[in-house]
């Protein structure tokens, strides 16, 4: 990280008051950035005027204009730092970090909201995450939809949605960093994201289940993400969906 972080109050003054934190790590994203920022700043918008929030940015080891896209966005909306782990795992722990720092609040009234900067999240998304938080629900994983199939083959579109299940109750097995929301106290309770290159979200789910956290997985809080055909992490989402163009060579052979 090179540069310092400016420490500041941001509770808003109640003791009841929620503060959200939105934590997005970026790795090569000035195309898609700008999307994701301003869709988070809509979600922002549509909050109670009593909750606080805040944007923290990581550009993780890029090579464009990453970081300068997300200054000129977020200005003194939240904070951008460059880190050269290279990481996904270490990048949302850099975030969180930054925030739990930023925050001076209880951790119980700290909401730590994680999406990707390839992502679109819809206008309620942090409400929606905010109304569940109030029934002492402690973790949330929700789901995504793919903006686009047009990297790929013609039938991924329908592979992708039939095999992306999601019960009849609304629940689902999926977890996503690009759409998971935990409570501070839980987050650092479980120990926090690990410097791992991929599968960061699964292993920090399952921590906040082995100490104890109330988790709820959700159909109804859904991201939009890009359906590109190479990603940025090892064996991510965007490996998964490519996988889908050789389902029909597999079952040849």
């Amino acid at each position: 990280m090179d540069n310092a972080i400016p420490v500041f109050d941001l509770t808003s003054g109640r003791e009841d008051s929620w503060h959200i934190s939105v934590l997005i790590p970026a790795r090569n994203e000035e195309a898609l950035l700008p999307r994701c920022l301003f869709s988070v700043q809509r979600a922002r918008l549509k909050l109670p005027p009593e909750v606080t929030s805040d944007v923290i940015v990581v550009d993780d080891a890029s090579s464009d204009r990453t970081r300068a896209i997300a200054e000129s966005i977020l200005r003194d909306e939240g904070a951008v730092v460059s880190t050269t782990e290279g990481g996904v795992g270490s990048a949302r722990s850099l975030a969180a970090s930054i925030a739990l720092g930023r925050y001076k609040g209880p951790a119980h009234l700290h909401w730590l909201a994680n999406t990707d900067a390839d992502c679109c999240v819809p206008e309620t998304w942090l409400l929606d995450q905010l109304a569940i938080a109030e029934t002492n629900v402690q973790a949330i994983a929700g789901i995504i939809s793919v903006d686009s199939f047009s990297e790929h083959q013609p039938e991924v579109a329908e592979r992708f949605s039939s095999s992306y299940l999601i019960h009849a109750d609304g629940s689902h097995p999926h977890v996503h960093g690009a759409n998971l929301g935990v409570r501070a106290d839980a987050y650092l309770r479980a120990g926090g994201w690990s410097s791992l290159p991929t599968a960061e979200d699964h292993d920090l789910w399952n921590r906040l289940h082995t100490t104890g956290s109330l988790r709820v997985s959700l159909g109804s809080v859904r991201v939009v993400t890009s359906g590109r055909r190479v990603g940025r992490a090892p064996l991510g989402f965007a490996q998964a969906l490519a996988a889908h163009n050789n389902e029909e060579l597999e079952a040849a052979e």
